[in-house]
C-alpha cells in the first residue's frame, strides 16, 4: 500500500494491513467555511460549560492532543501531538465493525470520523464524526490511567465474541446514521431504517460478548461520570461532545450509579438520552471490572461452552489447543463426552492453523479450504499428555508394525496411519501428520479415509480459549483495499457558495482586526437572503459586543437574533447558548486556565 500516511507517528505505522484498510483520507479542504464555524460554536459553548464539569482541565487536554477551538483539527497536527503520549489517530468513514473499533484501541489509535455533523444537527449527531472522535476522545487522552484503560480495554474487546445479531444490528445502526446525514433524503426512507433497527434491537436475544462489552464501552468511554455520587465530574467523550445532554446529565433527574460489574445489566439506546449513568471513583476500578468480565470471557474459559458461542456467532473464529495450536475457521461443530468436555471439533470451509498469532507455513485456508476437524483430549490410559511426548513416543503409540501408528483417544476416537510429520513449538507437539490414515469414533462412524489424502491432526488435552477473527489477521483476512475516493464532494450552489463567503470573511474580520465596517453590510445580506442561517449573524454580535463602538449593528444583530430565537423552537436554545457565551466570553478564561 505505498500511498500509506503514517504521519510519521509510530502507532500508526504499526497498524497492521486488515485495520489499515478502513482509513480515508482527510481531505482538509472538503470541510466549508460553515463547518469550521460549527465547530468553533460547539467547541466554544463545550469550554464554557465544560470548565466546571469535565473531570479533566478541558483546554489543556486539547492542546495537548493538538486541537483548537478556532479550527477543525487536521490528522497531521494530531499525531504530532499524541505522538508524544504514544498514540496516533486515523481518519475513516463513519461508523467501522466494532471489532475493528477495539483493535486500533489496542493498537493506541483513535479513530476519528472525518466528516462533521451539518448545521442543522449541531447539539447531537448518532453518526459519528470529527466533533464527538477528537473533541470527545482525545482531550483526556493525555491522562495516563485513561489511555491505559482505553488501549486495554481494545485489546479485551478485539477477541470478544459477538453473535450473528451484532452484525446485523452494526449493519442497520451504519445505514440509519449515513442517510440522517445525508442531504435531501427522503424521510419515508430514514422512517423504514429506523424501524428495521428498532426490530434488530427489540429481537437481539441473550447478548453477547461484544453486546455486554458494549455496554461496558457505552457507559465508560462515552458516558462516563467519575468522583462522587454527590457531585461527580464527565469523563465520557458521548457526554463532553453533545452541548445538550453535558447540561441536563447533571440534573437530578438522571440517576447517578456507582459503576461496577452489575452494569453490564443495563442496556442503551443510542437514539434517546441516558435515564442513568455510572459514576466510578478511579480509572483503577474501571480497569478491574473489565478484568472481572474478562474472566467470564471464552478467550479466558476455553471449552465447550465457548465452541459453542463460536458455532453461534457463524463468523470467522480461533480455538486454541492447550498446546498452543491455534485453529481458525467458521465452527461449525463439537463432540462432548458425559462430562461435557470437548472431544473433537470442527470447521466447515476456508480454515488456517497458527501458533502464537502466526500461521503455519503450508497450513492456510487455501490447503485447508474444505476445512479441519480433529480430536482434542488424552490418550486412553496414559496420565501425560500427547502434546508432551518424545516424537519416539508417538510413532510407538499403539502400533504393533513398525511403520503404523494408533492412537486411541480416552473419548474413543482412533486414529490409525502412518505419522509423516511431527510439528514442534516450545518443545511440544502441536500437530501430527498421518498418510494412510483413517479415523473412527467409538461408534464406528468413519470421520477421515486413506484416500483423501493426508490427515493433519491438531493436538492437545483441552481448549483453553476461544476468541473472535482469525489468530492470524493479516494472512486470514481478504484485504480490500477501500479505494480512496470515497468521501462525496457535495456540489453548492452559488448562492450556498455565496453565504460560505460570508462566513470566510467574518473569520478574516476577526482574526486580522480591522475592515469592522463590512459587518453592517454582510448582516444586510444575511437578513435579504440568508433567513435560515443564525451562526453567522452570532459571530457578527461577537466581533461588535466586544469592539464597544458599533452600537447601531449591535442592536440590531441582537434584536434579530433574540425574535429568531423566539420564533424558531429548533433554535432557541442554540441562539441562546450562543449570546450567553457571547456575554461570558470563553477567551478571557482560556487565557486563565
Amino acid at each position: 500500500m505505498s500511498h500509506f500516511n503514517d504521519f510519521n507517528n509510530a502507532q500508526v505505522a504499526k497498524l497492521p494491513k486488515h485495520l489499515k484498510q478502513f482509513i480515508v483520507a482527510q481531505n482538509y479542504e472538503k470541510y466549508t467555511p460553515i463547518d469550521q464555524a460549527v465547530w468553533r460554536y460547539v467547541m466554544r459553548q463545550n469550554y464554557s460549560y465544560l470548565k466546571n464539569v469535565a473531570y479533566y482541565p478541558y483546554i489543556k487536554g486539547l492542546q495537548r492532543a493538538g486541537l483548537s477551538i478556532e479550527y477543525i483539527p487536521d490528522l497531521q497536527t494530531m499525531n504530532d501531538n499524541l505522538g508524544k503520549i504514544g498514540w496516533g489517530a486515523v481518519t475513516v468513514d463513519g461508523f467501522i465493525p466494532p471489532a475493528a473499533f477495539m483493535e486500533y484501541q489496542a493498537y493506541r489509535v483513535l479513530v476519528i470520523a472525518a466528516d462533521i455533523r451539518q448545521i442543522n444537527h449541531i447539539e447531537y449527531t448518532p453518526a459519528p464524526d470529527i466533533i464527538h472522535e477528537s473533541a470527545g476522545h482525545a482531550p483526556i487522552i493525555a491522562d495516563t490511567d485513561y489511555n491505559n484503560y482505553l488501549s486495554y480495554f481494545g485489546s479485551i474487546g478485539a477477541k470478544a465474541m459477538f453473535s450473528a445479531k451484532d452484525f446485523e444490528l452494526y449493519e442497520a445502526i451504519r445505514k440509519l446514521s449515513i442517510l440522517k446525514e445525508a442531504v435531501d433524503v427522503d424521510e419515508s426512507l430514514i422512517a423504514k431504517a429506523e424501524k428495521e433497527l428498532r426490530y434488530i434491537n427489540e429481537n437481539m436475544g441473550e447478548p453477547s460478548e461484544m453486546a455486554l462489552l458494549g455496554r461496558l464501552h457505552w457507559w465508560t468511554v462515552e458516558y462516563g461520570l467519575i468522583g462522587t455520587l454527590e457531585n461527580p465530574k464527565i469523563y465520557g467523550a458521548g457526554l463532553l461532545s453533545s452541548i445538550g445532554e453535558s447540561a441536563s446529565c447533571m440534573q437530578n433527574d438522571v440517576e447517578k450509579i456507582w459503576y461496577n460489574i452489575d452494569t453490564i445489566n443495563y442496556a442503551y439506546d443510542i437514539t434517546k438520552p441516558q435515564p442513568q449513568l455510572f459514576v466510578t471513583e478511579t480509572f483503577q476500578n474501571l480497569i478491574d471490572v473489565l478484568e472481572s468480565f474478562a474472566d467470564t470471557m471464552a478467550f479466558r474459559v476455553g471449552g465447550a461452552e465457548s465452541i459453542m458461542k463460536a458455532i453461534a456467532c457463524k463468523n470467522i473464529a480461533t480455538a486454541v489447543y492447550s498446546s498452543g495450536l491455534q485453529v481458525s475457521g467458521l465452527f461449525t461443530d463439537l463432540g462432548l463426552n458425559v462430562a461435557d468436555d470437548v472431544t473433537f471439533i470442527k470447521t466447515t470451509g476456508p480454515s488456517a492453523l497458527a501458533f502464537a498469532e502466526k500461521q503455519l507455513d503450508n497450513h492456510g485456508k487455501n490447503y485447508h479450504k474444505d476445512g479441519f476437524s480433529s480430536p482434542v483430549g488424552k490418550l486412553k490410559n496414559s496420565t501425560k499428555s500427547l502434546e508432551n511426548y518424545s516424537d519416539e513416543e508417538i510413532r510407538a503409540s499403539g502400533s504393533d508394525s513398525g511403520n503404523s501408528t494408533k492412537l486411541t483417544f480416552e473419548s474413543g476416537i482412533v486414529v490409525n496411519g502412518e505419522v509423516i510429520n511431527i510439528l514442534r513449538k516450545d518443545e511440544k507437539a502441536i500437530l501430527i501428520t498421518f498418510k494412510n490414515c483413517t479415523v473412527t469414533e467409538s461408534n464406528g462412524n468413519i470421520l477421515f479415509k486413506p484416500e483423501w489424502g493426508v490427515y493433519d491432526m491438531a493436538v492437545g488435552d483441552k481448549i483453553v480459549s476461544v476468541f473472535n477473527g482469525a489468530a492470524d489477521k493479516d494472512a486470514f483476512e481478504e484485504i480490500t483495499l477501500i479505494s480512496l475516493e470515497q468521501t462525496q464532494h457535495i456540489a453548492y450552489d452559488d448562492k450556498t457558495l455565496n453565504l460560505h463567503q460570508l462566513y470566510k470573511t467574518v473569520r478574516e474580520i476577526r482574526e486580522g482586526g480591522e475592515n469592522l465596517d463590512q459587518l453592517t453590510e454582510i448582516f444586510n445580506q444575511l437578513k435579504s437572503n440568508y433567513r435560515q442561517d443564525w451562526l453567522c449573524a452570532l459571530e457578527i454580535l461577537e466581533l461588535v459586543y466586544h469592539k464597544k463602538i458599533y452600537h447601531q449593528l449591535e442592536k440590531e444583530v441582537q434584536i434579530y437574533l433574540e425574535l429568531k430565537a423566539g420564533r424558531e423552537p429548533d433554535h432557541h436554545k442554540l441562539i441562546s447558548d450562543g449570546l450567553h457565551v457571547i456575554k461570558n466570553p470563553v477567551s478571557q478564561l482560556i487565557a486563565n486556565d
